[in-house]
C-alpha cells in the first residue's frame, strides 16, 4: 500500500503537502529494501549452485582462448564420410580408422571445428563450406572459416595425408576486405581455380593459384552481379554456372536460382533464357549446396534445404535436362542418415553443404558441414534469458507483497506526482495534464490491487502458505532457466577433444529382466552422449527384450548369457569395434557431461581404469568403506567398474586370463567383487597408477526408485568385499601402497 495522493488546497499557489518521502523511498523503507537484497542473495546463490552442477561448459571455448565464440549462425564443424557410391557414404567412424597418435580409436567426426581452427592460430568462430581438392594420395580441405575479432569469413584451407582422418591446418589461404564463404575449388586448363562467394563485393570474382595452396591471385571479375553459392561445370561442351541472386526484385532469399553458360570458365556469360530458375519455396533446395558431381553418366545438383531453419539440410537432385532454353531436375534420395542424438551431436541440427568425389580406388569421400544448434539460436537463448529475469522480478515483488515486506506493487513515490520538489509550473501542467492524472489512478489502483490481493491470499492461512511455495518454486525454476538461456550456451553436452581429434566408444551394462525400466531409461539417456557408438546389454537372467522397445539413438545389442554370473560383465567379445569401453551399471543416471569428460581423461591415460566411484583399501585387517573413507585419508587405490572406462582388449583378456581363474572363482562363489577383482589384476600388472578419478557433477540411483539393487543390505555387501579384499591381497599382492590423491589433475576434475 502506498501514500495518499498530493492534496491541493487554495488558490494561492501554496500547496501543502505531506512528508512521506521516508516512508515511500524504496531505498529508505528498511522492510522492503533489505527483503529485495535477502531474495537477491539468495536467488543469486541459487543460480550459482545450479551453475556449479548443472550447466554444461563451452567446450570449445575452453580449448581455445581466441576463438569459438558464442556466435548466431551457429557453430558450424565439417566432417568426413566414405561410400562405395555417393548415395552411400557412412561417417569415418564407421570405417574404424585407429590413430595411436591421436589417441583416437576409432576417429570421429568432426575432423575439424573452430577449435582445430583457432588452435592453429587463426581464431574462428565456426568452419563451414567445405570443399576437397584431391592432388595424388593428399587431400587439400578448403572451408569458409569466420574470424572472431573481424567477424568476417576468409577462406582457410587444411591438408590430409591420411585420407582425411587427421588434418595439418595450413593457414588463411584467401582473405579480402568483405566477408568470403563457399570456395569452389577447380581445374582449367592445367590451373587451379577458386570461385568464392563474396556477394558483400557485389561481384562474382575468379581466383588462380600462383602457389598452390595458399597463394592466390585475381584472374578475373567474371560477373558484377552479387551471386550466392556460385560454381561452375563442364558439361556438353559448355561451361555452366549455377548461383543465386538475392539483390533483385521479388527474389525469394534462399529459394532462388539461376544459369548462365559460356564456352570458357572466364567468360563471357549468357543467362539462361529460363532464368531464374526457381523462386520458389526456400525449403525447395533452389540455392546450392556444394559440389555437384557425375554418377553412372548422369550430373546431381546438390541443393539447400532452408525451410525450418538456415542450412536445415542437404537435398540431392538429378539433371535431366541441361541446355541453354531448358532445364529440368528430380529429387533423389541422398542416402545420408540424420543424426538423432539432438544438441550432443556436432550435425543434431542442420547440415547444409555436401562435396562428394571419386577417388582413384573407386572409393567415394564426401566433406559435410555440421551444426548442433539452429540458426539464431544465441539471439533467441538470449531473449528467452531477459524474458525469465522480468518473470523473476514480478514474482518477487508479488512474494513480497503477500508477505507484506513490499508496500505496494509499485511505491507511489516512484510516480510523477511525488518526486520531489517541483516548479510551480510543473505542478500546474500536472494538474491539468490527463496523462498526469491517468497515471496517478494507475499507481493507485495497482497498490489498492495488492492490497486486495494480501487480504485474499492469507500468508498465515494453509492455502496462502501453498501459494506463497509455489510461487518460490515457480521463481527458483524461472531463475535457473534465464541463466541457463543467458549464459548456459547451446546446453550441448559435447565430447572433448584430444590432441584436436574425436573419437567413441561402446556403453556395456550387464542387468537382468527385474530391471528392464532401469534399462530403457538407461538407454534412452545415454545412447544420446555425443561418444556412444555402442550400447551392448549383457543379459544375465530372464526372458530378453525385444530391440523395439528401446528409444535409442546408437544400435543396442543384447548379448544373452548361459549362466548368471558377474563374470560376464568382462566376458571377451570381439564385436565390440572400439578401443575404449565404459562398464556402467543400468541404475546409475548422470550427465553426458560426466561420461564425455571421463572419456577424455581415459585418452590420456588408456592402460588406466578411469571412473567416477573412488574406493580406498586399507587398515589391517583390510576393510572395504565407502567414498567418505577415501575422502578422509584424501587418497584411492580402487575405482569401481560398475562406472568406468577400460581398454577393451588389455582388461578383458586380463581379467580371463588363467593367473585370474582363483579370483573369478571367488566372484561366483560370493556373486560379488568383480570389480574389485580387476582392480587387483590392474596393480598386479603394472607397477604405476593404475587407476583415474573423474567426479561426476551429479549422479542418481534409479533403482531407489524401483526397489530391485542388487546389494540392497549394506553391511552384508560390504562385508563380502572386505573378505574380497583378503584374499585377493594373498593371491595377487596388496595394493594398499597404491594411493593416489584427489585434485592432482590441473583441469579440477578429479577434486
Amino acid at each position: 500500500m502506498g501514500s495518499s495522493p498530493i492534496v491541493v488546497s487554495g488558490s494561492s499557489g501554496t500547496r501543502n503537502r505531506p512528508n512521506n518521502k521516508s516512508k515511500n523511498d524504496p531505498c529508505v523503507s528498511s522492510s522492503g529494501f533489505v527483503y529485495l537484497l535477502v531474495s537477491f542473495v539468495a536467488l543469486g546463490s541459487i543460480a550459482g549452485i545450479y551453475v556449479r552442477f548443472m550447466m554444461t561448459p563451452n567446450v570449445h571455448a575452453s580449448i581455445s582462448s581466441i576463438g569459438c565464440k558464442e556466435d548466431d549462425e551457429g557453430s558450424w564443424s565439417i566432417g568426413v564420410f566414405y561410400g562405395d557410391s555417393p548415395f552411400s557414404l557412412k561417417p569415418i567412424e564407421d570405417m574404424n580408422i585407429w590413430r595411436d597418435k591421436k589417441a583416437a580409436w576409432p576417429v570421429a567426426n568432426p575432423v575439424i571445428t573452430c577449435a582445430s581452427a583457432s588452435v592453429a592460430g587463426f581464431s574462428s568462430n565456426f568452419v563451414a563450406d567445405p570443399f576437397l581438392y584431391v592432388k595424388g594420395d593428399v587431400f587439400y580441405l578448403f572451408f569458409e572459416t569466420k574470424n572472431s575479432i573481424t567477424m568476417q569469413g576468409d577462406i582457410g584451407v587444411a591438408r590430409s595425408t591420411d585420407k582425411g582422418a587427421s588434418w595439418e591446418q595450413l593457414g588463411i589461404a584467401l582473405d579480402e576486405d568483405w566477408h568470403l564463404s563457399y570456395p569452389y575449388v577447380f581445374e582449367y586448363n592445367d590451373n587451379i581455380y577458386m570461385l568464392p562467394e563474396g556477394r558483400a563485393k557485389g561481384q562474382l570474382r575468379l581466383y588462380r593459384a600462383v602457389n598452390f595452396p595458399m597463394k592466390w591471385t585475381l584472374e578475373k571479375i567474371i560477373m558484377k552481379k552479387p551471386l550466392v553459392d556460385s560454381f561452375i561445370i563442364p558439361h556438353d561442351g559448355k561451361y555452366w554456372l549455377f548461383g543465386s541472386d538475392h539483390s533483385g526484385i521479388g527474389a525469394q532469399y534462399n529459394a532462388q536460382l539461376e544459369i548462365w553458360y559460356s564456352r570458357s570458365p572466364l567468360g563471357p556469360w549468357r543467362p539462361h533464357k529460363k532464368n531464374p530458375i526457381y523462386n520458389t519455396d526456400k525449403s525447395m533446395g533452389a540455392r546450392n549446396g556444394g559440389r555437384p558431381f557425375l554418377f553412372d553418366g548422369h550430373l546431381y545438383r546438390v541443393g539447400q534445404d532452408d525451410g525450418e531453419t538456415y542450412g536445415r539440410r542437404v537435398r540431392l537432385f538429378k539433371i535431366e535436362v541441361l541446355t541453354t532454353d531448358r532445364f529440368e531436375e528430380v529429387e533423389v534420395p541422398t542416402g545420408l542418415k540424420e543424426s538423432i542424438k539432438g544438441r550432443n551431436a556436432w550435425n543434431g541440427a542442420r547440415s547444409h553443404h555436401l562435396d562428394v568425389q571419386r577417388l582413384s580406388s573407386g572409393e567415394w569421400v564426401g566433406v559435410m558441414d555440421g551444426d548442433r544448434v539452429s540458426s539464431g539460436d544465441a539471439s533467441r537463448r538470449f531473449h528467452l534469458g531477459c524474458a525469465s529475469v522480468l518473470g523473476v522480478a514480478a514474482l518477487v515483488i508479488l512474494f513480497g507483497v503477500l508477505l507484506g515486506a513490499v508496500k505496494g506493487l509499485v511505491p507511489l513515490s516512484w510516480c510523477p506526482h511525488n518526486v520531489g520538489k517541483r516548479s510551480d509550473a510543473s505542478l500546474d501542467w500536472e494538474r491539468s495534464s490527463l496523462f498526469y492524472s491517468r497515471m496517478r489512478l494507475f499507481c493507485s489502483h495497482l497498490n489498492r490491487a495488492s492490497s486486495s490481493l494480501r487480504a485474499r491470499i492469507k500468508p498465515n492461512s494453509c492455502s496462502g502458505s501453498l501459494v506463497l511455495t509455489l510461487i518460490f518454486l515457480v521463481t527458483v525454476v524461472l531463475m535457473c532457466t534465464g541463466v541457463n538461456y543467458i549464459y548456459g550456451g547451446s546446453g550441448a553436452h559435447e565430447a572433448y577433444p584430444l590432441h584436436g581429434q574425436y573419437s567413441q566408444f561402446t556403453l556395456l551394462t550387464m542387468t537382468y529382466d527385474a530391471r528392464i525400466w532401469n534399462l530403457k531409461m538407461y538407454v534412452n539417456h545415454y545412447s544420446r552422449c555425443s561418444s556412444v557408438r555402442e550400447i551392448v546389454v549383457v543379459w544375465n537372467k530372464g526372458q530378453p527384450p525385444e530391440l523395439s522397445e528401446f528409444d535409442s539413438a546408437v544400435p543396442v545389442r543384447i548379448r544373452v548369457e548361459e549362466r548368471n554370473s558377474l563374470n560376464n560383465r568382462f566376458k571377451v567379445d570381439s564385436s565390440i569395434k572400439t578401443r575404449a569401453v565404459l562398464e556402467l551399471d543400468d541404475d546409475i543416471m548422470m550427465p553426458c557431461d560426466d561420461v564425455e569428460r571421463g572419456f577424455k581423461v581415459w585418452r590420456e591415460h588408456p592402460e588406466r581404469i578411469v571412473g567416477f566411484y573412488p574406493r580406498l583399501a586399507n587398515g589391517s585387517p583390510l576393510k572395504y568403506r565407502a567414498e567418505k573413507h577415501a575422502r578422509k585419508h584424501n587418497g584411492y587405490n580402487m575405482i569401481l567398474t560398475g562406472a568406468a572406462f577400460m581398454d577393451t582388449k588389455m582388461a578383458f583378456e586380463m581379467y580371463w586370463s588363467k593367473e585370474a581363474a582363483p579370483g573369478r572363482e571367488v566372484v561366483d562363489n560370493l556373486f560379488n567383487c568383480e570389480d574389485v577383482l580387476l582392480n587387483y589384476l590392474y596393480a598386479n600388472a603394472s607397477s604405476s597408477n593404475t587407476v583415474e578419478y573423474v567426479k561426476p557433477a551429479w549422479a542418481i540411483d534409479t533403482s531407489k526408485f524401483t526397489g530391485v539393487a542388487i546389494s540392497k543390505n549394506t553391511q552384508i555387501h560390504y562385508g563380502l568385499r572386505s573378505s574380497c579384499l583378503q584374499k585377493f591381497s594373498e593371491m595377487y599382492g596388496s595394493i594398499t601402497n597404491r594411493k593416489s590423491e584427489f585434485n592432482r589433475r590441473m583441469d579440477g576434475w578429479d577434486v
